[in-house]
């Protein structure tokens, strides 16, 4: 059986910290206390199979106009079974993300997952900017 939850208090910290700085290519090295404060300030999904979290993702959002979905994962163990699209579809039919003018992520290997949920490339990337402190995670 599948659970997808917003709420933070049923996050295994371990298990996302884990994952992030030592299995990802986007946060290799992102500290425990940095984990910890993106969650505390983001909209939080975990996806649990048998009371076991397997997958986690956040959303950065006004709740008005934009959001940035990130960090988004699947344990290896359970990628391949459509845990990943199950997650991706609660957080883009959740309740308070409805209506924003706009969506944005990054990734480097996963643009047929978040396709399917209307993602495509800029329209416009000479209109974005960015600030990269590589040595920040």
């Amino acid at each position: 059986m599948i659970e997808i939850s917003t709420d933070k208090a049923k996050l295994n910290i371990q298990v996302i910290h884990n994952y992030l700085s030592n299995e990802s290519y986007w946060a290799k090295g992102r500290s425990l206390e940095t984990v910890r404060r993106s969650i505390e300030n983001s909209l939080c999904f975990g996806i649990y199979s048998e009371n076991k979290q397997v997958g986690f993702a956040r959303v950065i959002t006004d709740y008005a106009v934009f959001a940035w979905l990130l960090d988004v994962f699947i344990l290896p163990e359970y990628q391949g079974k459509g845990y990943g699209k199950k997650l991706v579809e609660a957080i883009m039919t959740h309740p308070d993300l409805q209506g924003l003018r706009r969506w944005g992520l990054g990734t480097d290997d996963a643009h047929g997952l978040y396709k399917q949920f209307g993602f495509a490339p800029l329209q416009k990337p000479g209109n974005m900017m960015e600030i990269l402190n590589k040595s920040s995670h």
